[in-house]
């Protein structure tokens, strides 16, 4: 808080500054927590867990107690609603968990910590430490060229848009993230992003969300019509995210020579599967943790890998998809003659390397790098 504004308002200035800072190391600390979720490690990622709990609460308690100063009331809603999601994620990723197993408890925080984003993502416009957690490190020092540019009425909007599901049911078909600062005029690279098994595209945006303002691309995290992907059957869910390829394309300015489709777990697998079918419309595929599925060589996808651009990801340490299988579709995509590049993790377990997601940028567009 600046020392113009009144004495009465600096209790609530500090308990802000205070709130925003464990909430923003909280999220910070479970999105690492997360990278390096390995079952051998859980209790010693507990217990730093436990620290970031204790801290949060007791300057989350602070801030209920004071009263924010006229106009304020908004902020200090939503950065408590933001607050009280991520301390719900720690008690989550705490439990040990009762019939349903400790899986439960660490699946409930991964959602818990995506919302929390969701709810805190609009303060970007007014907390600078909010628009740096959803910045890349380049930016930090530069926010104003993240700001929102001057747009003519009735232009491309910007911002996060979801489109509901047509059943009007709660899982939306996909989640788009538009950078505010873009040039509505300028041809930009899209990145589809397939979340994992019992995943959605609402909660998986959040893994590329960052990496994507900075960088200014257009992000399409699509949700599954079912579970997960429909790997047994792939041109149904392959179908529908052409048609979301599609219709961003209509609607935005996207450079059809830089469309990344990448995925996690199933949605690794999926990535694959879809972009490698007749007519895909992806110029580059970035799978992560998946494995190459049977009905890649049952579907021609074998021949249309050849000169692919493929970046292919997988841990060391994964326990649901052995590396053993991770190396069988290098020496199969290799063999097929696509444009391959393999990064083996050797400390990853089956979870998310997010700093990956510069290497593959960097390798998707060698140009495309944070716009300091």
């Amino acid at each position: 808080m600046s020392d113009s504004r009144p004495a009465e308002h600096a209790p609530f200035g500090e308990a802000l500054a205070d709130v925003g800072a464990a909430t923003l190391q909280s999220l910070h600390g479970l999105e690492l927590t997360f990278r390096h979720l390995h079952p051998p490690e859980i209790p010693s990622l507990r217990e730093g867990a436990q620290r970031l709990l204790e801290g949060l609460e007791l300057a989350l308690a602070a801030f209920r107690e004071v009263a924010p100063p006229p106009g304020a009331e908004p902020v200090q809603q939503r950065l408590g609603a933001g607050a009280e999601q991520v301390v719900e994620a720690l008690r989550g990723f705490l439990e040990e968990g009762g019939a349903e197993g400790p899986v439960a408890g660490v699946l409930r925080a991964m959602r818990l910590h995506a919302q929390a984003q969701a709810t805190l993502y609009p303060l970007v416009q007014v907390l600078p430490p909010v628009s740096r957690f959803f910045a890349e490190p380049a930016l930090h020092e530069n926010l104003a060229a993240l700001e929102p540019a001057e747009r003519a009425d009735g232009g491309p909007s910007v911002g996060i848009h979801r489109a509901a599901a047509p059943d009007g049911g709660d899982r939306e078909r996909f989640t788009l993230y538009v950078p505010e600062w873009l040039d509505p005029g300028e041809p930009r690279p899209l990145i589809v992003a397939l979340h994992g098994g019992s995943g959605s595209g609402r909660d998986f945006l959040w893994t590329w969300l960052r990496e994507a303002r900075s960088r200014g691309c257009l992000l399409l995290a699509p949700s599954s019509r079912g579970s997960t992907w429909s790997l047994q059957a792939p041109p149904l869910d392959a179908a529908q995210l052409r048609a979301m390829v599609e219709y961003v394309c209509e609607n935005w300015e996207v450079d059809p020579s830089r469309v990344l489709l990448t995925g996690l777990s199933d949605g690794a697998t999926f990535t694959l599967l879809a972009g490698l079918s007749e007519g895909a419309p992806y110029s580059h595929l970035a799978p992560v943790s998946g494995v190459l599925h049977p009905l890649h060589f049952a579907t021609g996808n074998a021949a249309r890998a050849q000169g692919k651009p493929i970046y292919l990801v997988h841990g060391a340490l994964d326990w649901m998809f052995p590396i053993s299988l991770a190396r069988a579709a290098r020496d199969s995509l290799e063999e097929a003659g696509a444009a391959l590049v393999y990064r083996e993790i050797e400390n990853l377990s089956h979870t998310y390397p997010r700093e990956e997601n510069d290497r593959i940028l960097r390798w998707f567009d060698p140009g495309l790098a944070p716009s300091a």
